[in-house]
């Protein structure tokens, strides 16, 4: 099932659907997770054009297409049927579904791809969701609601739609860091895909060429639960795959802390290195060897 995922999912990189040769770099970048862009990176006029050419880019990379995803225009529009209808064809590896006011939109996505896929001998269900899920104010009611949510695999934020949702002029802090709503909607992101079991992507990075901002950002949210990160340039992608890759000390004690309650099964609290451990600790150990295995 598109839920119970085996793929990485660190670094999520965005090309324009109308730009064949960002496309092609894209497609041969080292990101886990490509995605042809058919919404905010295609202006309205060249929509038609961008739809077929995705649909020809994946035609001609059908070996990588499990990691060549598509972000269709929102519901709210009148693009994602079209999109929809001109893309799944090609079979892309996934859907990122934008700017949604709730996990009624993931319904009704489902529905669609489901249709979709008989028309075009797709296996039912089979097509995997990441969710943009605060792009609208009414979205951040709703931040816990996808638990369930059929072929979702993973939950993502963005500050840009919502600060036009809300009308703020702004959402960043004089020092450049977001402001409260937008940290929220960060926390909410992390909060609900825990809710669903599913991964926590953090949003982009504007500054393609900070790469030091970018790694400390990286690696302070892997902290915070993220599983990943949205990319806007390929010179971000092999930043975001290091700090989403735990270290060989990471994995080393994880394996020792298993070992450990392993061989000493129903003991609540167990000495490691001067200290003492918990249960939450090995469970933690857990997730960290399952980000290891891709899972």
């Amino acid at each position: 099932m598109p839920n119970k995922t085996t793929f990485k999912m660190r670094s999520w990189l965005f090309a324009p659907g109308d730009s064949e040769k960002k496309m092609a770099k894209a497609a041969v970048s080292s990101a886990d997770v490509v995605l042809f862009d058919l919404e905010d990176a295609v202006a309205t006029e060249n929509k038609p054009l961008a739809r077929r050419m995705v649909h020809d880019v994946l035609k001609a990379n059908a070996a990588a297409r499990a990691r060549l995803w598509v972000r269709i225009n929102p519901f709210d529009g009148p693009y994602a049927l079209a999109d929809l209808a001109a893309i799944m064809p090609a079979s892309p590896g996934g859907i990122m579904l934008p700017k949604v006011y709730g996990r009624a939109d993931v319904d009704k996505l489902d529905h669609c791809l489901s249709a979709l896929e008989v028309a075009n001998g797709i296996v039912e269900g089979s097509t995997p969701v990441i969710v943009l899920i605060t792009e609208t104010a009414e979205a951040m009611f709703h931040t816990g609601s996808y638990k369930g949510a059929p072929r979702v695999v993973a939950l993502t934020w963005g500050a840009e739609d919502l600060a036009d949702s809300i009308g703020a002029s702004s959402n960043r802090n004089p020092d450049g860091s977001y402001s409260f709503t937008y940290e929220l909607a960060r926390s909410l992101t992390v909060l609900g895909a825990a809710t669903a079991g599913v991964a926590a992507i953090e949003t982009i990075s504007a500054d393609f060429k900070d790469f030091e901002a970018l790694r400390q950002r990286a690696e302070k949210v892997r902290r915070d639960g993220f599983r990943g990160m949205l990319a806007i340039h390929p010179a971000q992608v092999d930043v975001i795959n290091a700090a989403f890759t735990p270290s060989a000390q990471e994995i080393t004690e994880a394996r020792e802390i298993v070992a450990i309650f392993d061989a000493n099964p129903g003991v609540g609290a167990i000495g490691y290195k001067g200290g003492m451990l918990d249960r939450p600790y090995v469970s933690r150990a857990k997730q960290l060897l399952a980000q290891v295995d891709g899972a």
